[in-house]
């Protein structure tokens, strides 16, 4: 055998067999492309509709229906996908048959991204288009393409959509939330303007809040591009809560930056609770308008305007995201303002935060009853400060300015300092809530210095008195969720002395029954006379507060008092013994009764003493009439009451030693 002949046939063998697979290769790849070709050629892009429809089915366990013919534009990286009469059911277990159905669907569809194996939409259009997304009480999401629609991650990522005609359904039933969205796309009013030209109404309801709202944006939904801003004019209802929003946001659905002015207005700050999750203070009727912009973790809300109630407001506040609760920080500013208004916030009850119910119940209580809402506490920790450059309340009282500096941490609340300016004198205090326990401890700490009387309030003024400056020291702690319960479970001591001042005579005169010398100075006129001091002491136990001192000393009548106040109650039990310096020829001589509740206190004399000393003059008159007066006289004291004695006694110490 030639063994060169073999090889040749061999290889000969060799050559012929690859040539017939090479050709073989050839012939089927040819195949495989004119395969698609001529189902084009004969049928158009449609039959992909069933295998696209297979697909989907596998994948998500829901129905995809392509009625209407399917068309493909190719590019690179973007290819587009044309389709009529499309739908997209929803799972089974959402109120809607369908998630999506649209009379036209214009998509493009990033390949780089598909042959990752990720489905990536820069860009989509629907015409006439009927949206519905829904979360379950499970927290199943009907937009989650899973089997079992709680995977974050199976979810087509959308760049942008256009919208022409159409609805948006969207419905959570843990959080109450149901919301319709009517759209269609309007001319755009001149080429300057910048009102865009895609109209909306929303109608439904928002944490169970009824929502109403119309307004623009743009034609272009931007609903993960963080390129392009999103232009949106809108003005809105969520319950008793208007806002109006003019600007443009970037990525609708992370809201990666806002810059918007925007306005509120409303009843009760306190309502923003339910709509954004932070506790805000109980307020009267407000409106305030600013710039809201938001970048990273921080919201801001810029010089900002406006009044609550009857005070105007200003200043700046940032809210910073990304910790275990919000941090707000705020500085604000009034140039006049009401004490009024102030009033919801501790706990007074208004005309417009109670109801017609809650105000006959609790019309007879003098004390704050609104209860604070502690449980919200830890929604947020907070920094505020307010600055108020006069304040005002009407007919009753002259105060000069307001500090203070709110500080909310891990449910604790405090006020330090809380301080008033008060005709040249100064109310200087610390509150502290802890609300942490139920009901809230509580502990306030009030420091009274040079406050003159005088000035503070014009019904003093109008008596004709002269008091002198009042200082004073209220330590008091206690438990409850509003004022009231507070006080009426206090413990602590509350002590108040006057120095200096004058005092009408005549009023001290009616206070000791004097009848001889109230005619002389009804006739000759009424004269000042010397305040020496004045205390007042009390032990605070359980809400009752015990006189330790009661001393109102001038210089022709001393009031000494004893007696109790009971802050649970509201009730008032004191008795003032008036004794004069000076004899009185003719006087009824009589301890006064301090009683009642705190809305309606009731002042009188011993009645039954007065007819006793009346009647025995009357006997002793029948004998001699002479005698008659006898039972009438006032011989008095004759000395000065021992002031620094009585301080100390008091706990008080010197004066100056309040003064400080």
């Amino acid at each position: 055998m030639n063994p060169a002949k073999t090889l040749s046939d061999q290889a000969a063998k060799v050559a012929t067999s690859a040539s017939r697979t090479f050709g073989f290769a050839v012939a089927s790849l040819v195949t495989v492309l004119m395969v698609p070709i001529i189902l084009i050629a004969l049928f158009g892009w449609n039959w992909l509709r069933g295998p696209m429809e297979s697909f989907a089915l596998q994948k998500t366990g829901r129905t995809l229906s392509i009625e209407g013919d399917l068309s493909v534009t190719f590019g690179w990286p973007v290819a587009r996908l044309h389709a009529a009469s499309v739908s997209f059911a929803n799972p089974s277990w959402t109120h809607e048959k369908q998630m999506v159905s649209a009379q036209g669907v214009d998509v493009a569809v990033d390949l780089v991204q598909m042959l990752r194996r990720r489905i990536v939409i820069p860009e989509m259009r629907l015409d006439h288009a009927i949206v519905f997304l829904e979360q379950s009480s499970e927290g199943r999401k009907s937009w989650l393409l899973d089997l079992d629609q709680q995977d974050e991650e199976a979810m087509i990522q959308i760049g942008r959509v256009a919208l022409d005609y159409g609805t948006l359904g969207y419905e959570d039933l843990n959080q109450k939330t149901k919301l319709q969205v009517q759209l269609s796309t309007v001319p755009t009013a001149g080429a300057q303007s910048k009102v865009a030209d895609l109209r909306f109404s929303v109608l439904g309801t928002y944490k169970d809040l009824r929502v109403k709202a119309e307004g623009f944006g743009g034609p272009v939904l931007a609903l993960s591009d963080t390129k392009i801003p999103y232009p949106l004019k809108m003005a809105a209802m969520v319950g008793r809560t208007g806002v109006e929003l003019d600007g443009s946001i970037t990525d609708l659905l992370a809201l990666t930056a806002v810059d918007m002015h925007m306005a509120l207005r409303g009843e009760n700050l306190e309502h923003l609770y339910t709509l954004l999750g932070i506790a805000f203070p109980t307020t009267r009727p407000y409106a305030i308008q600013g710039r809201l912009r938001h970048s990273a973790t921080a919201w801001q809300y810029e010089n900002f305007s406006g009044r609550f109630g009857s005070s105007d407001i200003a200043g700046n506040t940032t809210v910073t995201t990304g910790n275990k609760r919000p941090e707000l920080k705020a500085e604000l500013e009034s140039k006049q303002l009401d004490l009024e208004d102030l009033g919801p916030m501790i706990g007074f009850s208004t005309a417009r935060t109670t109801t017609h119910k809650t105000r006959a119940a609790s019309k007879a209580r003098v004390l704050p009853a609104l209860l604070f809402k502690a449980d919200r506490w830890s929604s947020v920790n907070a920094e505020v400060q307010l600055r108020a450059n006069t304040l005002r309340r009407a007919k009753a009282l002259s105060l000069d300015h307001l500090l203070v500096h709110l500080s909310l941490q891990d449910s604790v609340l405090t006020l330090d300092p809380l301080d008033f300016g008060v005709t040249g004198g100064q109310i200087t205090s610390r509150i502290r809530l802890d609300g942490r326990s139920s009901p809230i401890s509580a502990h306030a700490s009030v420091r009274v210095r040079k406050v003159s009387l005088s000035k503070l309030s014009p019904a003093i003024a109008r008596n004709s008195t002269k008091i002198g400056r009042l200082n004073g020291n209220f330590e008091l702690d206690g438990r409850g969720d509003s004022i009231g319960n507070m006080l009426a479970s206090a413990n602590g001591k509350v002590i108040a002395v006057l120095e200096g001042g004058q005092v009408s005579k005549l009023l001290m005169e009616k206070v000791g029954l004097h009848l001889w010398e109230i005619l002389t100075l009804s006739l000759t006129g009424d004269r000042m006379v010397k305040l020496r001091c004045a205390v007042a002491a009390f032990d605070v136990t359980h809400g009752k507060m015990q006189a330790t001192a009661i001393v109102f000393d001038t210089q022709v009548t001393t009031v000494y008092g004893t007696g109790s106040i009971d802050l649970a109650q509201e009730e008032l039990d004191l008795v003032l013994e008036p004794r004069t310096k000076d004899t009185s020829p003719f006087a009824l001589r009589s301890p006064i009764f301090v009683r009642g509740s705190f809305a309606k206190p009731e002042v009188e004399f011993d009645k039954v003493k007065i007819v006793v000393r009346a009647a025995g003059a009357l006997a002793i008159g029948s004998v001699n009439p002479l005698f008659a007066l006898v039972p009438l006289v006032d011989a008095g004291p004759g000395k000065d009451s021992d002031c620094s004695r009585i301080w100390r006694e008091a706990g008080a110490g010197p004066s100056r030693a309040l003064a400080k």
